[in-house]
């Protein structure tokens, strides 16, 4: 097994990126043990998920209300409900992210779609690049915390936990994320004198919600469908892109045969690399099964520490590392298998366990120097990234009091779900 993680190291020094990486060391060990066949057995299994197939969905239904204009309503919406608060369109910023996210389910399609939205009009409102690309990013990570949530399905596949409790768990510390991240943008923006918009008078603000409601409603659809039993959440994300459509088409009537086109692209572009890396890992985890390597660490953990709180910070701790330097779809995918059992076994509830790890992926896809979000608004957004990279940086404060405050307070996570039950 040294040998193994030897030629994982060796080729991660020679640039490799994580998924090859982990499937080439894979590869090597299952055709010199167990032959050829196991490999694609492992591999076919790890993506022949009922639950998995909600992923390419809830991409498309995310696209879909980018590539339809639909995010320029949700913009105009929060605009008119805290454009007011000093430091405006950073509000305005958390705010539409937080709805957005509601429909989405994305951290990648909210910064790529609503934050060039965000970008565009806060230069033009004189904010400087570093503040508006830190707050686009730091705003687009409520997307996975409020339901949907590509990343809580994913969990959910892999550890067997209902997908629907994961999303109730993400509805409080995705309005915390906000809360905290908008105290600060209020102490920054008088700081540094940003402008404020003149307070809308309540016909704008009805106008803006009526204009928005359709897909102000989607969350409703979503939560409601699941909860009364009516779908199931891979159910549910075939109904959201359905009425993603349907708001495009007939609603709004925005959506045209190129637009579609090219939405259908970008999801099975992402759906195909999200399902590339669910295969490696699933025959790297056969891997670290066979050499029951999930027992020996969590007879490693139970022998030093039987406490919940010692193991959870000491594993977010570790979470936190390896999501400045590796990708955090593959953290996600490499560390639950292993470590869900262990926080089982220290009676660590494994929706709670579930919403901690999707919110310190969040914070790992803001840190440098990996932080695939950052990269994302340096892109659409043209912003240099070392700078975007030095901006974020008081962002990701808020951000980790917050998952302190999960880890500490399990019932911020579990309320919700223990009460709908």
């Amino acid at each position: 097994m040294w040998a193994f993680f030897s030629g994982w190291i060796l080729l991660l020094g020679m640039g490799m990126p994580i998924t090859f990486s982990l499937l080439a060391v894979s590869l090597i060990y299952l055709l010199l043990k167990d032959g050829i066949l196991i490999i694609a057995q492992r591999a076919v299994a790890g993506v022949n998920s009922f639950v998995l197939l909600a992923v390419p969905f809830f991409i498309f239904s995310g696209n879909l209300l980018n590539a339809t204009g639909i995010t320029d309503r949700i913009f105009k919406f929060a605009k008119h409900f805290v454009g007011h608060i000093p430091g405006s369109l950073g509000h305005v910023n958390i705010l539409a992210s937080l709805v957005f996210s509601g429909m989405s389910g994305s951290a990648h399609a909210d910064a790529g779609g609503l934050g060039q939205i965000e970008i565009k009009a806060m230069r033009e409102e004189g904010y400087d690049d570093g503040f508006t690309g830190a707050i686009t990013a730091a705003s687009s990570v409520v997307g996975p915390l409020m339901p949907p949530s590509i990343p809580m399905v994913i969990y959910g596949a892999i550890a067997s936990v209902s997908v629907g409790k994961l999303f109730l768990g993400g509805i409080i510390p995705a309005f915390l994320c906000s809360l905290s991240l908008m105290v600060l943008v209020y102490f920054m923006s008088r700081r540094r004198n940003y402008p404020i918009y003149p307070k809308a008078t309540w016909k704008e603000r009805w106008e803006a919600f009526v204009d928005a409601l359709p897909p102000l409603f989607t969350p409703v659809i979503i939560i409601g469908g699941i909860f009364s039993g009516f779908f199931t959440p891979t159910e549910a994300a075939v109904i959201t892109s359905c009425y993603a459509l349907f708001l495009g088409v007939v609603v709004y009537r925005t959506l045209t045969w190129e637009k579609l086109l090219k939405v259908i692209r970008e999801t099975l572009s992402s759906s195909v690399v999200i399902g590339f890396i669910v295969a490696s890992i699933s025959v790297m985890g056969y891997v670290l099964a066979r050499e029951q390597i999930p027992q020996k660490i969590a007879e490693f953990v139970m022998r030093n520490t039987s406490s919940p709180i010692v193991f959870m910070l000491s594993f977010n701790l570790l979470l936190l590392l390896l999501g400045t330097v590796i990708e955090t779809m593959a953290i996600l995918l490499l560390v639950v298998p292993i470590f869900v059992p262990i926080a089982a076994s220290l009676g660590i509830d494994p929706v709670h366990f579930g919403v901690v790890v999707v919110m310190n992926m969040m914070i790992g896809i803001l840190s440098p120097p990996m932080g695939v979000s950052l990269f994302v608004v340096s892109k659409v957004g043209n912003i240099p990234f070392p700078l975007l990279a030095k901006s974020i940086l008081p962002f990701i404060v808020p951000l980790f009091i917050v998952l302190l405050l999960l880890i500490f307070f399990p019932p911020l996570v579990m309320f919700i779900p223990n009460l709908i039950k």
